[in-house]
């Protein structure tokens, strides 16, 4: 698996392929959304064009999928986003977010 920035979200198959991706990658978008969530649907060309328009890596974490590894994150509500940096959560916002406000919760996450 390669470290290089990707321009599409990346969908997080289990929960070492989680830790795998966020230990490559030095900044990181996690959504936790899951198929049947309204505002998930609603934010989800957000998530794609911050794939596509920033160096960070961006995870979607199906929560119906990855139940047990969801709950283990201490996802109660979707959609969630966690930041990461060089393998760190660093912050967690929940709901639905303006695309500039994520960017400058990335920008602070790498700062």
């Amino acid at each position: 698996m390669s470290t290089t920035t990707t321009s599409e979200p990346i969908h997080v198959e289990d929960e070492d392929h989680f830790e795998e991706l966020v230990d490559s990658h030095g900044l990181v978008l996690v959504d936790y959304y899951a198929d049947w969530c309204g505002p998930c649907k609603m934010l989800e060309p957000t998530v794609e064009e911050i794939a596509d328009e920033t160096d960070a890596a961006v995870l979607k974490v199906d929560i119906d999928e990855l139940q047990a590894f969801a709950s283990s994150k201490g996802i109660r509500s979707v959609p969630t986003l966690e930041f990461y940096h060089n393998g760190e959560s660093v912050d967690r916002v929940i709901g639905v977010q303006e695309k500039d406000d994520l960017i400058d919760a990335l920008d602070e996450a790498a700062a």
